[in-house]
C-alpha cells in the first residue's frame, strides 16, 4: 500500500491543477444534486424499530385508525388565578383558538378538552390534543409554528398557551457559532504546530473540501430517503476532525522531510506514501466501525453510521489525493526558513544526541521511569471516573429534557404538574378482536385488566374500527417516557397479552411514541455488548497486523475499554448526576440517550486506534532499527508526540464545539467524544501506553515464528517503500560520473 499511496500522491502532485478542478467538479455536483433533490429541510428524526411489537402495531393504525397514526402535538391552556378553563370566557377563548388550530397546515383532528375530559381537578389547565395526518417527518417545516400562530389569539383572554408534544418535539441541531469557534481553535493550534499560517491552512482547506462534498451528498438523499438531523451534524462533527487531523499527520511528516532537505516533489509524494498508510488504515478502521451500525437494525442509527461513514472515507481520499495536490501548489513555502524556530524544532527532533526533543519526549521519559508506577496511576485514575457508569440508565430524551424557556418544555412541565408525567407519554394499545366470540366483552375486559395494574393511572374509552375488527385503547402511565415504571407497564401489559388472547380471544399490542422509544432502547440494550466484542476483537486483528506483536494488541484493547468505562462515567456524572451539567446548558438531569454507548463505541474505536498506529508504529520503526525498547518508545515520542498531541487537541475542540447544539442527542455524543479523545489521547494512549510498553520490554515486540509466517505483512511503516528508495539511491551513487582532478 505504501508504494501506491507514493504512486499516487507524485501523480496528484504533478497533476495538481487538474486534481484541484476535479474535487471542484465534485463539490459542485454534489451541492447541485442537495439543490436538485434534497436539503435540511428535509431532515427527518423519526425512530423507527422494524419488525417490533409497537413498530407493527403502528404501522397497522395507519390502516386501521389513520387519524391516530400520524405524530400529535399537544395545546396546554393555562387560566389566570382565580379563574378556570371552563369560565364561559376562557373557555370560549379556547374554542376559538381550537377552530384555528383545525385549520392549520396538516391536522388531521383537533380533540376538545371537556369532551375529552383532560381538564386538570381545580379547572386551571386543559390539554387539547391536535392530531396530525403524519409523522414528524413528514411534517413541513412550519406547520408546528402555524398551529403556534392559530392558538396565540387565546392569550388575548388572558390564557397562558403552550404547544408541545412529540410534533413539538424537534429541535433544531445546526451551531454555526460553535462549528466557528471550533475551527478558529483548530486554525490555532495548527499554527502553533507549524509555525505557519500556509501550514495550518492547508489541512482546514482539506478538510472544508471534504465536509461540503460529505454534507451535500448526505443531504441529497433527504428525497430518497429519511435522514435525521442527528446524522447530519455527526458527519460534520467526524468529517471536520477526521479530515484536519488525517492532512495534518501528512502535512507534518511533509515538513519533517522539507526541513532535512528533500526535494518537494518526492517528499510530498513521501508523505502520503508513509503517513497517508497510517491514514488509510486509521480511516479505514472507523469507517468499518461506523459502517457496523447498521447490522444493529435502527434504520435512524442506520443512517447515522453510514453518514459518518461516508464523512470518513471522504476525508481519507482528500488527504491522498487533494491534498498533495495542495503541497505542490505550496511548493518551497511550506519549507521551514533556516534559522526559523519550526527548522530549529524538525532539527532537534531529528537529532540522535539523547536528549528529550520537546515536551513530549520529556513526558514519555516520565511516565517511563517507574512504569509501574504509572500503570498504577492511570488506572486507579480510570477506574475514579467510570465508577458513575454502575449507574447508567438508558432511554431516548423527550421533552423533558428540552430547553428551559422553550415551548415544548413548558408545556411538558405544565402537564407533569396538573396532571401527571405520564399524560406526557401515553400509550396506545391495539387489539384486534377478530377471533373474538363476543368482541365489546374481550375490549372490556381488556380495558379492565390494563386499569387494575399499578403503573396505570388511567384508560381511556376504547375506539373501535367494525370494519377492519379492530379497537384502540389510551392508557396514561403513572411515570414519565424515560421513567422505569413507565417501561415496566409496557412489558407487564405484553406479558399478560397471551393469557389475554386465550381468554378473550383478542391480542393486543402496545404501541406509541413511548412504546417504540422503549423498544428502541432495549434493542440497543441487547446490541451492545455484542458489538463491544465484535470492535474489541477487530482492534486486536487490526494491530496483531499492523505491529505483529502480541502485547501490543491486548494492550490497546484494554485501553480502549479503560477509555470507554471513564468517559461514560463522565456523560453519567454530567447527565444524569446533573454535576456541571449547567456549564453546557443542561438544567435537568435525566437518563442517557439510548443511542450514545454504541455511537461511543464505533468513533472511539477508530480514533483510538488512529492515535495508537501514529504513536507505536514510530516506536516499533525505531525498535527494528537498533533492538532498544526503551529507546525506541522516547524515539516514538520524539517524532509523533507532538503531532498526535496536536490531533487530539483539534479532535477535542472540534467535538466541544457541538455542546451548544440544542439537541440533547448531539449535545450528549459532543461531550462524551471530547471526553473519551481527551482521556485516549492522553492518559492512555501517551501516558499507559508507553509504561506499559516500558515494563514488557522486549516482549513487547514478540511474535511466534509459526504466526508471523501465517500473518500478511501490511507495512503500514512504509518499510518497503524506505528500502526501494535506498536501493535507488545506490545505484544512483554507482552511475554517477567520478569527480575529475
Amino acid at each position: 500500500m505504501p508504494t501506491l499511496l507514493h504512486r499516487l500522491g507524485r501523480l496528484a502532485f504533478r497533476h495538481r491543477r487538474r486534481v484541484l478542478a476535479l474535487w471542484l467538479a465534485v463539490i459542485a455536483a454534489a451541492v447541485g444534486c442537495m439543490l436538485a433533490f434534497g436539503g435540511p429541510g428535509k431532515l427527518d428524526d423519526t425512530f423507527t424499530t422494524p419488525g417490533s411489537e409497537s413498530q407493527q402495531a403502528l404501522d397497522r393504525l395507519k390502516t386501521d385508525f389513520p387519524a391516530f397514526s400520524g405524530t400529535s402535538a399537544q395545546v396546554v391552556f393555562t387560566a389566570p388565578a382565580g379563574h378556570r378553563i371552563t369560565d364561559p370566557p376562557e373557555l370560549a377563548a379556547v374554542r376559538g383558538a381550537l377552530a384555528a388550530a383545525q385549520q392549520a397546515p396538516q391536522v388531521a383532528k383537533v380533540v376538545d378538552p371537556v369532551a375529552a375530559r383532560t381538564v386538570s381537578a381545580d379547572g386551571s389547565t386543559a390539554i387539547a390534543q391536535v392530531q396530525y395526518e403524519v409523522t414528524v417527518g413528514g411534517l413541513h417545516g412550519d406547520s408546528v409554528d402555524k398551529l403556534r400562530t392559530a392558538v396565540d389569539p387565546a392569550k388575548a383572554a388572558g390564557l397562558d398557551v403552550q404547544v408541545g408534544g412529540n410534533a413539538a418535539g424537534g429541535t433544531k441541531t445546526g451551531n454555526a457559532a460553535g462549528d466557528a469557534i471550533g475551527l478558529a481553535v483548530a486554525l490555532l493550534i495548527l499554527t502553533l504546530t507549524f509555525g505557519s499560517l500556509l501550514g495550518a491552512g492547508l489541512p482546514l482547506a482539506s478538510a472544508v473540501a471534504g465536509v461540503a462534498t460529505t454534507l451535500a451528498g448526505v443531504l441529497s438523499l433527504t428525497g430518497v430517503t429519511a435522514i435525521s438531523s442527528t446524522a447530519q451534524s455527526l458527519a460534520l462533527m467526524i468529517g471536520l476532525a477526521v479530515g484536519i487531523d488525517y492532512a495534518l499527520f501528512i502535512v507534518s511528516r511533509h515538513r519533517s522531510q522539507l526541513a532535512a532537505g528533500e526535494e518537494v516533489e518526492e517528499s510530498a509524494a513521501l508523505a502520503v506514501g508513509t503517513a497517508g498508510s497510517a491514514v488509510v488504515f486509521a480511516g479505514l478502521t472507523v469507517l468499518i466501525a461506523m459502517a457496523g451500525l447498521s447490522v444493529i437494525g435502527i434504520p435512524y442509527l442506520t443512517v447515522m453510521g453510514l453518514s459518518a461513514a461516508a464523512a470518513v472515507l471522504i476525508a481519507v481520499l482528500v488527504a491522498v489525493t487533494l491534498l498533495p495536490a495542495l503541497l505542490g501548489f505550496a511548493g518551497e513555502r511550506l519549507r521551514p526558513r533556516p534559522g526559523s524556530r519550526a527548522q530549529r524544532r524538525e532539527r532537534a527532533t531529528a537529532a540522535t544526541d539523547g536528549r528529550p526533543a520537546g515536551a513530549g519526549e520529556r513526558w514519555f521519559r516520565l511516565a517511563t521511569r517507574r512504569p509501574a508506577v504509572t500503570v498504577l496511576l492511570v488506572v486507579a485514575a480510570v477506574g475514579a471516573l467510570a465508577w458513575p457508569a454502575q449507574d447508567l440508565r438508558l432511554a431516548l430524551p423527550d421533552n423533558g429534557t428540552a430547553p428551559a424557556h422553550s415551548g415544548q418544555r413548558l408545556a411538558y412541565d405544565q402537564v407533569s404538574k396538573e396532571f401527571g408525567p405520564g399524560f406526557n407519554g401515553p400509550l396506545l394499545l391495539l387489539a384486534d378482536t377478530s377471533h373474538s366470540a363476543d368482541p365489546a366483552a374481550a375490549v372490556q375486559q381488556l380495558a379492565g385488566t390494563v386499569r387494575a395494574l399499578p403503573g396505570a393511572t388511567a384508560v381511556g374509552a376504547p375506539v373501535s374500527n367494525p370494519a377492519t375488527h379492530s379497537t384502540l385503547i389510551q392508557v396514561v402511565p403513572a411515570g414519565g417516557p424515560a421513567d422505569r415504571s413507565t417501561k415496566d407497564l409496557v412489558n407487564e401489559i405484553r406479558d399478560r397479552a397471551p393469557e389475554l388472547a386465550r381468554q378473550t380471544g383478542a391480542t393486543v399490542g402496545v404501541t406509541g411514541t413511548t412504546a417504540v422509544g422503549i423498544d428502541v432502547s432495549s434493542k440497543l440494550d441487547a446490541a451492545l455488548l455484542p458489538f463491544t466484542a465484535v470492535v474489541v476483537g477487530l482492534s486486536l486483528l487490526l494491530l496483531l497486523l499492523v505491529f505483529r506483536s502480541l502485547v501490543v494488541p491486548a494492550k490497546a484493547a484494554a485501553g480502549f475499554l479503560l477509555s470507554i468505562g471513564a468517559t461514560l462515567g463522565v456523560v453519567v456524572s454530567v447527565f444524569q448526576h446533573g454535576h456541571l451539567a449547567g456549564l453546557i446548558g443542561v438544567d435537568r438531569a435525566g437518563p442517557v440517550s439510548s443511542f450514545l454507548p454504541i455511537v461511543l463505541l464505533a468513533v472511539l474505536f477508530g480514533l483510538a486506534m488512529d492515535y495508537e498506529v501514529f504513536l507505536v508504529s514510530r516506536m516499533r520503526e525505531a525498535y527494528v532499527r537498533d533492538r532498544q525498547p526503551l529507546r525506541a518508545v522516547h524515539d516514538g515520542a520524539r517524532h509523533s508526540a507532538r503531532v498526535v498531541t496536536a490531533a487530539a487537541l483539534i479532535m477535542i475542540a472540534v467535538f466541544a464545539s457541538f455542546l451548544g447544539a440544542q439537541s440533547l442527542i448531539l449535545k450528549q455524543i459532543a461531550l462524551a467524544l471530547a471526553v473519551g479523545v481527551l482521556l485516549d489521547a492522553f492518559l492512555i494512549r501517551m501516558t499507559l501506553v508507553p509504561a506499559v510498553l516500558a515494563l514488557a520490554g522486549r516482549s513487547a515486540w514478540w511474535l511466534p515464528r509459526w504466526l508471523d509466517r501465517l500473518l500478511p505483512d501490511l507495512d503500514i511503516e512504509g518499510e518497503k517503500l524506505h528500502r526501494a528508495r535506498g536501493r535507488e539511491a545506490e545505484v544512483i551513487t554507482l552511475h554517477a560520473p567520478a569527480d575529475r582532478p
